[in-house]
């Protein structure tokens, strides 16, 4: 398989070129996850932080680390820690840090063990990606373990036929928790995510507090930001419950809203403002769940109206009304189901 060189953000980085992105590329690269690390990037740039250490247990072709070290304030980073298994992948990550100028950088340790291994080496990281193919599961106790007071953990899963109701077993083995495959399927499988997270870091008291989370494509995506101490876990563990037949689940809050409006703020890529307005709205509504407007008019056999102008009623009504990112038919909204059903009959 022939290599091929790209740009993503700043980097200049060079990838085994494919055309089905799987397990089996000699080192994986998926394009469509650049939206996952621009993001990642405001984020940590909106928090503002200084002499972190960084963990990037499942490198790859390193696109991350080097991203990091060439988009974010040069006072953010103290040290960078990438590692990857394979030996194809420590190879290219050489081949890409020297591509950017960044082979002597001192911040940067590169090592070549398996994930967990690699983690448990260290005394300990201010913020750790976990971004693997398929489930986040394997590498979740050890970043529990090493993920520091106030620092952020970045999880992704893939594995979102599980998470959204497709196979329902599969969910209840690895997530301990029952999906349900309906109109609110990827909010379900996010917030079945976070609790799992938060029950794995309850065993070392440390809260793992959502602060950003979204669904975008093939994958969900969660940053935490980690509390220690047994009464803030106390607190996340009486947010989970049952919404509906789903769960149990995190009933929590979904984003911080402050957070959010710093990255709109800092925020210089046009493709991502619409994304990230549509987040910042929906944290404003302090609501588990959405109303997928197909789904609603089916069940209570509505007629369908336009969403533009349900928002509209809603608003006049005096409750609070925003898309979802979720589905391009939901909407968020503290509004009764009673009172919804009304506005659909209204002319």
């Amino acid at each position: 398989m022939k290599r091929i060189n790209i740009t993503e953000g700043k980097a200049e980085i060079s990838i085994y070129n494919a055309d089905i992105v799987s397990r089996d590329m000699p080192v994986f690269y998926n394009r469509a996850m650049a939206k996952n690390r621009d993001i990642s990037i405001l984020l940590l740039d909106a928090l503002g932080i200084k002499n972190w250490i960084f963990a990037d247990p499942l490198a790859g072709s390193g696109v991350r680390s080097i991203r990091f070290l060439k988009e974010l304030k040069k006072s953010a980073i103290k040290n960078i820690l990438i590692n990857d298994y394979s030996d194809e992948s420590i190879k290219l990550i050489k081949h890409n840090l020297k591509k950017n100028n960044l082979k002597n950088d001192i911040k940067i340790r590169l090592s070549q063990h398996e994930a967990n291994i690699f983690i448990m080496k260290t005394k300990g990281f201010h913020y750790i990606d976990i971004d693997p193919f398929g489930t986040p599961n394997p590498f979740l106790d050890s970043a529990m373990k090493k993920i520091g007071r106030e620092g952020v953990l970045a999880v992704t899963a893939t594995d979102t036929s599980a998470l959204c109701g497709t196979y329902t077993n599969a969910c209840k083995r690895k997530y301990w928790a029952v999906p349900v495959k309906d109109g609110m399927m990827h909010e379900t499988g996010i917030r079945i995510l976070i609790r799992k997270v938060q029950l794995i870091a309850a065993q070392y008291e440390k809260a793992m507090i959502p602060v950003l989370s979204y669904s975008s494509e093939h994958y969900m995506r969660v940053f935490f930001r980690c509390i220690k101490g047994k009464k803030e876990v106390d607190k996340v563990l009486k947010q989970h419950n049952m919404l509906g037949k789903r769960g149990p689940l995190w009933l929590g809050k979904l984003w911080d809203t402050r957070l959010l409006a710093k990255m709109i703020k800092h925020n210089k890529d046009e493709k991502l403002d619409k994304f990230l307005n549509i987040l910042y709205n929906e944290s404003m509504i302090d609501s588990a769940g959405f109303y997928n407007l197909h789904a609603f008019c089916r069940i209570n056999k509505l007629k369908l109206r336009k969403t533009s102008e349900i928002k509209e009623h809603i608003s006049a009504k005096g409750y609070k009304a925003a898309d979802s990112h979720f589905s391009p038919y939901g909407i968020r909204s503290d509004i009764p189901e009673k009172e919804l059903k009304k506005l659909f009959s209204k002319r």
